[in-house]
């Protein structure tokens, strides 16, 4: 039996210690990144399920920013309606006070000013605005939407009829905004009417009763229109909910896909470490052995 000796290591050996130090750079990157895809080449499948994963989460941080934005702007418009019941409320109580038989006329106009500066509350609440733009002018958000000729004691709607839409989700979109004319001007209830009604209605000493009622009509129709900001606040919480949640379900899809066990990415590396230490060695000694041309006579 004879034994074939390869003349020419080095190719292979070189070989070899390329492959080892290849391994210990992959150990080297998953130990020091927690991942055990660094390069496309690594996983090309997985790497690909992380660009929608990461795509998917980026959307998320949009709907998150929007969402954020549209909570604030509601709860400013829906305390801005609170603080028009309440002045619809002391509206309410100065109409029964004005109504009473026995004050006297002089007592009905002190109880009208306080309408008027009622009158003047309100629409600086109907002129609320939020980061520069008006609350409640529909879609023209840089214009006051109301102003008052309080000589005439009429009011004058500046807004449109304009309504947005706001994303929340893929496929979950809620209207952004109400029309101010909807809020205060509603046939079922004017605000700015019932106040300027009963306004005249003390400074003339007639109709206070039927003032009152219209008071009560305006504050019934505000209440209910906010039920739609609190509907939209509850969708929006939802949402959030719903978005945080699926990041967390993101992030942990992306630790499925990628992640490493740094126990199990330690002892790689000392593994891949150890064995490429090793491998030097027995080059270096193979590498230092004498050849056949050793052993030819000098001429």
């Amino acid at each position: 039996m004879s034994i074939r000796l390869d003349p020419n290591l080095l190719p292979g050996l070189l070989a070899s210690i390329q492959q080892s130090n290849q391994q210990l750079t992959v150990a080297t990157q998953q130990l020091s990144s927690g991942r055990s895809v660094n390069q496309l080449s690594d996983d090309p499948a997985a790497v690909a399920s992380l660009v929608g994963n990461h795509n998917q989460a980026s959307q998320d941080d949009q709907y998150l920013q929007s969402i954020s934005t549209i909570q604030a702007r509601f709860q400013v418009a829906d305390s801005s309606l609170s603080s028009v019941v309440t002045a619809l409320t002391s509206a309410l109580s100065l109409g029964v006070e004005g109504a009473n038989g026995t004050l006297t006329p002089a007592n009905q106009q002190s109880v009208a000013a306080e309408v008027q500066g009622l009158i003047s509350q309100v629409q600086s609440l109907a002129n609320t605005t939020f980061q520069g733009s008006y609350l409640f002018s529909g879609t023209a958000v840089n214009t006051p939407p109301f102003t008052i000729n309080s000589v005439a004691n009429t009011t004058t709607y500046n807004g449109n009829a304009g309504v947005t839409s706001v994303q929340l989700s893929n496929g979950n979109s809620v209207n952004g905004n109400v029309p101010g004319s909807q809020l205060f001007l509603n046939g079922s209830g004017s605000v700015f009417g019932a106040l300027q009604g009963l306004n005249a209605a003390l400074l003339s000493g007639t109709n206070i009763p039927a003032a009152v009622t219209q008071i009560q009509n305006a504050l019934n129709t505000v209440d209910t229109q906010r039920v739609f900001y609190g509907n939209v606040l509850n969708q929006v919480s939802q949402a959030e909910t719903f978005l945080n949640q699926d990041q967390i379900n993101l992030s942990t899809q992306e630790n499925a896909l990628i992640g490493v066990d740094p126990a199990t990415a330690a002892t790689n590396l000392a593994q891949a470490t150890l064995a490429n230490q090793s491998l030097l060695d027995a080059s270096g000694r193979i590498l230092s052995l004498p050849n056949l041309l050793s052993f030819l006579p000098n001429p």
